[in-house]
């Protein structure tokens, strides 16, 4: 019975679970390309108004990294990272170099429009969206 029943909330929860591609594609598509060279963002940048996501994923990868023999141990420092900083993005914690501050400033903040799971969706998405690609 036990097992039945934990069978069921973890089909049920897979099945309510946000898909990232769609978190992003509803809530950070409108600023955020998903996809470009570094040579196209920079010959097109007065058109950008944030970051592209390869270039936001490769930034944080580049930053948030452990000596921690875990392989899932950067991963997860990024996921809660993106986790915080989507709803509380502060000058102080972010990671772009100083020109796409000047250029973009901070985002603002999703507080209030993103839920939890969302937010766990659309990170993840981010570091294994990017796996292995370079801008």
């Amino acid at each position: 019975m036990k097992k039945l029943l934990l069978s069921s909330l973890l089909l049920t929860a897979s099945v309510f679970a946000a898909d990232g591609y769609e978190v992003y594609k509803n809530k950070c598509q409108a600023c955020h390309t998903e996809m470009m060279t570094a040579e196209y963002a920079l010959s097109h940048l007065n058109e950008l108004v944030a970051p592209p996501m390869v270039e936001v994923s490769a930034r944080l990868k580049e930053n948030i990294k452990t000596t921690d023999e875990e392989e899932d141990v950067d991963r997860y420092l990024f996921i809660l990272f993106v986790k915080d900083y989507i709803v509380n993005p502060q000058l102080d914690n972010s990671m772009c170099n100083s020109g796409a501050i000047e250029k973009f400033g901070t985002m603002p903040s999703l507080k209030g429009k993103i839920n939890d799971d969302e937010k766990q969706a659309v990170a993840e998405w981010l570091y294994d969206r990017y796996e292995n690609t370079k801008f």
